[in-house]
Parts: C-alpha cells; structure tokens; sequence
C-alpha cells in the first residue's frame, strides 16, 4: 500500500464514529471508554472483541450475523482495519466499532467483566523461544483476558499454525483451563461451531485452497 493511500485511510478513520484511536497514554490512564462500552454502542448486548483484527473481515462477518450482539476488533494498524470500519458504515452496522491501540493494553481498554467472548483470529504464532513473550495465548496474555471477561467468558483461537495450536493446547492442559473444543482441521469435523466453519478472511480463504488446515480451540479460563 502506497504512502498516500495509507494517509488517506488514516485521515478518512478521524472522521469515523466507530473508529477510537487513543495515544498509549490516554489507553493507560483512566481510558475514556472503559467500563462504558455498554454506552457507546446504546445497549447492553454481549461484547465480543477480535484481537489483532486486520481487516475486520471476521469482526464484519460476525456482526452481520449476530445484530444483537456488539463487535469491536483490535489493531495498532488503522490502515488496515480502515477497510472494516468504512464497511460497517457503509452496511449501517451500528454494532461495530475498531480501536487502533496495542493488544497488550487490552486491560487498561475494558474494565473487569465487560467482555463476553474473544476472538484470536490468525496471529503471527512468534515460533523463536525469544518471541514468546508476544504469543497471544502466553500466561501472561491469559491474565489480561481474564481480567476483562465475564466469569463465564470464552475465549476462541483460529489459526493455521500447528505450533501455535499444540502450544496454546500445552498451555491450557498444563494450567488447568477448560478446553471445550479443540481439532487440528476444523472444517473437516461435523461439530465444529458454524461461527469458526462459516466466516473465512482474504488469507485463509488462500490456506484452504492449497489444502492447508485450519486449527481452533474454543477455551474458558479458570483461575
């Protein structure tokens, strides 16, 4: 993507009512939409946050699907998620909304018990030892997204990388959190939730054409 149409989208997101672009600093203290996320969308529905949300091809999908449930997706590239929140506004989607911030952060973002559910949507699975610190499924994320979610909240990972699927798998066992699915091919297993088999992005579309597989564990923390 050229300079320029990266200027563009990022000028075009300032103008979006359901795109919210904090400094680090204002995520971090006392975040303006933390605990009123109820407020913002005008209701009291369920939140579901996709984390690192590209895109916003999965954060649409869903929304299209699920009106009375609210969606927010998660990136620190505005220029990419541009293209979901112009869709949203474009289809008239009052349930989405995208905040361009860091995923780590996501505990200064929502207040304790305000999501419902997570959706980790083929992150980078950071295979170096010295990466793990940036896996999304690490102990340390856990914690965070424990924070934030109702006491019965889930958690969904969708990836295509086998060895973040067997790590997170490892991760979960080893601590004793409840798997509640978990294949290595989800779209060639009957049971699989019609949430994870019916909505694919731009790239996985590309994976499943030469045959890659797709993995998905769906989790609860217990702590």
């Amino acid at each position: 993507m050229g300079s320029k149409n990266k200027l563009k989208r990022f000028q075009e997101n300032e103008t979006f009512k359901n795109v919210i672009q904090p400094t680090r600093e204002e995520a971090i203290n006392n975040f303006s939409h933390k605990g009123k996320w109820h407020s913002f969308f005008g209701n009291n529905n369920p939140i579901i946050v996709e984390l690192g949300c590209g895109k916003g091809e999965y954060t649409i999908a869903l929304a299209r699907k699920n009106p009375n449930k609210n969606y927010i997706g998660i990136d620190i590239k505005g220029a990419r998620f541009w293209r979901g929140a112009k869709t949203a506004i474009e289809e008239n989607l009052e349930n989405v909304a995208f905040v361009r911030t860091q995923i780590e952060l996501v505990d200064f973002i929502f207040a304790q018990n305000e999501v419902s559910e997570i959706w980790i949507t083929f992150p980078d699975p950071q295979i170096k030892y010295q990466r793990t610190k940036h896996r999304m499924t690490n102990a340390s994320f856990l914690k965070k997204y424990h924070t934030v979610l109702k006491e019965d909240g889930i958690i969904n990972l969708k990836t295509d990388s086998e060895f973040m699927h067997g790590y997170t798998l490892g991760l979960l066992q080893g601590a004793g959190h409840e798997i509640l699915y978990a294949n290595h091919n989800v779209y060639n297993n009957e049971g699989a939730p019609k949430e994870v088999t019916e909505t694919q992005t731009f790239y996985e579309n590309q994976y499943l054409e030469v045959g890659k597989w797709i993995t998905y564990i769906q989790f609860r923390l217990k702590y």
